[in-house]
């Protein structure tokens, strides 16, 4: 496993362990690959919609040739400030800031000079930029906003939702551990419920979308695609890192009918970032246990459940007659393959609900949204076709 990227690159190229390096934590990594693709894809079928004439563009004025306001200059100087005084900091702190990472970030800790030095810097850069392209008399002009050129802010508050959604409802599955340690549990690295993230960011972009005038359900369809290769990146990342989300204990030996790897059966997660189970022997650096009983690399299942959801998904999204059925579809799909993987994963069920998961009841629900979205599309098919009046006019 890869803690960090040290490790990887001491594997690959024999540099140091626990070096600089290790500032650069797996996981975050791959979550931030999962974004940046999932971002990617989104955008791509966002314009591939848009050239089918499924959206109806906005019209924004923009002033061409102004100078930079006081609160652009404003803004650049506060933006600046924030880089420079965590970075002056953690450059005369490093060694602080490599055992413990998010205790420098989620502080007050920072470096007023620096903050000044490169915040004045950055609004300098802007006034400068505005100046060598000021006009004497500025232009206005028209432009039209297709829902591909928004992807970046779909993006951003789609990922700071999620991510806000993952831990909220993770923490509801660890509360005792919350209570006991509040700061700790909630700016730790790791714990991130995958449907709480799906759950916030979705609310949080279909809100986005109101307030835009943007049609959701061909935006829901091209959703689709994007969140599987983003929940697929992500539990790579779970992987590679070790970070806890692997399956039950699995002692036995691999059936005869297994044809893949012993390591796709069971695994001990050596060098997993939680330093859980025993010390491996002779092992050098920070992180230096395995599990003791080797467990079902879960991750991976999901991965390969991810990959054959969005295959099926690929190969539909452009035969469906109705915009939005193809996100119900994969509501149905992602629910299947999570509910099926639960039964070999470590999570806290709850009694009262059938001794289910959290996640196996979401499952349940998101299923029945599925079934129940997409009976309502096909009931109303007349009036929501894809391309037709009412979709581009946001009904």
């Amino acid at each position: 496993m890869y803690p960090d990227l040290s490790y990887l690159f001491h594997d690959l190229f024999g540099t140091p362990m626990d070096g600089w390096l290790s500032i650069f934590k797996t996981f975050g990594l791959f979550l931030a690959f999962a974004i940046l693709f999932a971002a990617f894809i989104l955008k791509i079928e966002l314009k591939r919609m848009s050239k089918q004439g499924l959206f109806v563009p906005t019209e924004e004025k923009m002033l061409i040739g102004k100078s930079a306001s006081p609160w652009q200059l404003l803004g650049s100087f506060l933006l600046g400030f924030a880089f420079g005084y965590k970075l002056g900091y953690i450059f005369t702190h490093f060694e602080a800031f490599q055992s413990n990472a998010p205790d420098i970030l989620i502080s007050w800790k920072g470096s007023w000079i620096w903050g000044l030095l490169l915040g004045g810097f950055w609004a300098l850069l802007n006034y400068l930029e505005r100046r060598s392209k000021q006009l004497p008399e500025p232009v206005e002009k028209v432009k039209k906003i297709y829902p591909h050129h928004r992807v970046g802010d779909i993006t951003i508050i789609a990922a700071l939702a999620g991510i806000a959604g993952a831990k909220f409802f993770d923490l509801l599955e660890h509360l005792p551990e919350f209570f006991q340690d509040p700061y700790h549990t909630l700016f730790s690295g790791g714990g991130l419920a995958i449907y709480g993230g799906l759950i916030f960011g979705f609310i949080a972009v279909v809100l986005y979308l109101r307030m835009n005038n943007i049609q959701l359900r061909p935006v829901m369809d091209a959703a689709a695609p994007s969140l599987v290769v983003g929940y697929g990146i992500g539990r790579l990342g779970c992987h590679f890192s070790g970070d806890g989300d692997w399956g039950i204990p699995n002692a036995a030996s691999s059936p005869d009918w297994w044809f893949f790897p012993d390591w796709l059966w069971a695994f001990h997660y050596p060098r997993n970032v939680l330093q859980q189970g025993i010390k491996i022997p002779s092992c050098e650096g920070v992180f230096c246990n395995q599990l003791e009983v080797p467990v079902f690399p879960t991750p991976l299942y999901e991965v390969g459940m991810a990959t054959i959801v969005l295959i099926i998904l690929l190969l539909l999204r452009k035969r469906l007659p109705v915009a939005g059925m193809l996100f119900f579809i994969y509501l149905m799909l992602n629910a299947i393959a999570r509910y099926s993987i639960e039964a070999i994963r470590i999570n806290e069920r709850y009694p009262h609900f059938f001794n289910l998961t959290q996640a196996e009841i979401i499952s349940i629900g998101l299923f029945i949204v599925g079934v129940v979205g997409i009976f309502y599309l096909y009931k109303n098919k007349d009036f929501i076709k894809k391309g037709d009046a009412a979709i581009l006019e946001g009904k």
